[in-house]
């Protein structure tokens, strides 16, 4: 399908992701995209909306409903005859200068990202983006063009982009201006948004629903239709005998962060369980992209990674919303206060910080707990060579005795706190408020 694009385009719907793709686009040594993220996090619309801002035109395949496309790649890798292919059926001719090939659902058809190599070192000139739900799971005798194209890794929407799609770009603003006293004047108003954005969450037709109707009651709707997708998709996409432990997993994960000590535990799974029976479920949900693993470190150094203690963990969901729709929360909880971040112990805040790390700040993090005893650092990263430990805090009460006891003892540079305090930065620690997590590279 060709998209010409001498008409206006309008979408309220911005994502962080544009900016990495024009920089991809304008890259001396491009090679093809591979646009990973799991279902409904708005991958399609991100690459169709690049098309559309940043070519002429663009060749848009869907594997998954163009079926006579499907036996595209079975005859050989001719780049030529595959753009010959794709030419024909889209009824125009492709120019590299001005042309954009997306290649939606690849894992549907054989061959696709073999072809992808060939496309690298023969026709290098043309703009290629693949895209696919389930790339790790569901190809079978295939495997990534290592070295001959490029990975981009999406995610739900982070609070800044909510902020965005609620028109409120004007507040998104001044909180990146760091401008502390004056945030304070419209910090109810930030917190509000806030609250909204831990039930709603970063899946974009929640997010979009919200903006334009604020009915919770549709957004738990649009997320339950969501989780049951994805429930199908456990189903479809792996064996028979790996389905209840895929779905066993899947639906701890609420009574595994409701713990006082967030650490993965088989037992909550299914009594008796061990990790060996359930490595490959836990792996597929991590391939599919629908959780992240935060693994525990024996000790701070460098790299962090290389103290990670693979046998322990905290696993959490991909978006706060649907974590908050898989333990059954109920909207009127927004009316109560500050409860909404407080909910079973503070996960929600916990998933929240997790996922403004990894998706805002590109920032792996992982955990530190003491083996003999119950002090536990919520989550610690490191950035140009310097360790950061992190208490996150659900509400202003900014008590924190493992932090205070683990800056003693390892001596950072710097502690974190997240909460919802104002900004304060004192000899030892930086308390940063949860809102402004977006900025986080540039206050520390």
């Amino acid at each position: 399908m060709c998209y010409g694009f001498g008409f206006l385009y309008i979408c309220s719907m911005k994502r962080h992701i544009s900016a990495k793709l024009k920089k991809w686009k304008s890259s001396k040594n491009r090679k093809p995209l591979i646009l990973k993220g799991a279902r409904q996090v708005g991958k399609t619309w991100a690459m169709k909306d690049f098309g559309r801002s940043e070519f002429e035109q663009m060749v848009y395949v869907n594997f998954e409903r163009d079926k006579l496309l499907q036996n595209l790649f079975k005859q050989d890798f001719d780049p030529e005859r595959i753009l010959l292919a794709l030419q024909v059926s889209a009824g125009i001719t492709i120019e590299p200068e001005n042309t954009l090939i997306v290649l939606d659902e690849i894992q549907e058809v054989k061959g696709g990202l073999t072809a992808l190599k060939y496309f690298n070192e023969e026709k290098p000139e043309f703009a290629i983006i693949a895209a696919g739900s389930l790339l790790c799971v569901s190809l079978t005798g295939e495997s990534f063009p290592v070295g001959k194209v490029e990975f981009l890794e999406m995610h739900p929407m982070t609070f800044s982009e909510f902020l965005m799609a609620m028109d409120e770009n004007q507040l998104l603003d001044l909180i990146k201006s760091l401008n502390w006293d004056l945030i304070k004047t419209f910090k109810p108003k930030i917190v509000e948004l806030l609250k909204q954005y831990y039930f709603t969450g970063g899946m974009p037709e929640a997010v979009k629903s919200f903006s334009r109707e604020k009915n919770f009651r549709k957004v738990r709707e649009i997320q339950e239709n969501i989780l049951n997708a994805y429930d199908n998709d456990f189903s479809k996409h792996t064996s028979p005998d790996l389905i209840p432990k895929i779905s066993l997993l899947w639906h701890s994960l609420p009574a595994q962060l409701a713990r006082e000590n967030k650490k993965f535990v088989y037992g909550i799974v299914k009594k008796g369980a061990r990790g060996r029976d359930y490595d490959k479920a836990l792996n597929w949900l991590e391939q599919y992209g629908l959780t992240y693993r935060v693994e525990r470190i024996t000790k701070p150094g460098f790299p962090l990674k290389s103290y990670a203690d693979l046998n322990a963990f905290k696993l959490f969901a991909s978006d706060v919303g649907l974590l908050g729709a898989l333990a059954g929360l109920d909207e009127k909880i927004l009316l109560d206060g500050n409860a909404m971040f407080t909910e079973f112990k503070g996960a929600l805040t916990e998933q929240y910080v997790l996922q403004q790390l990894i998706s805002e700040n590109e920032i792996k993090p992982f955990y530190w707990s003491h083996e003999n005893s119950s002090g536990e650092i919520d989550f610690i990263f490191d950035y140009k060579n310097t360790f950061y430990p992190v208490e996150v805090k659900a509400e202003t009460n900014l008590q924190a005795k493992s932090l205070i006891n683990f800056h003693k003892k390892y001596q950072p540079e710097k502690s974190l706190r997240f909460s919802l305090a104002d900004y304060s930065e004192k000899d030892w620690v930086t308390d940063i408020p949860l809102f402004a997590l977006s900025e986080l590279k540039e206050l520390i």
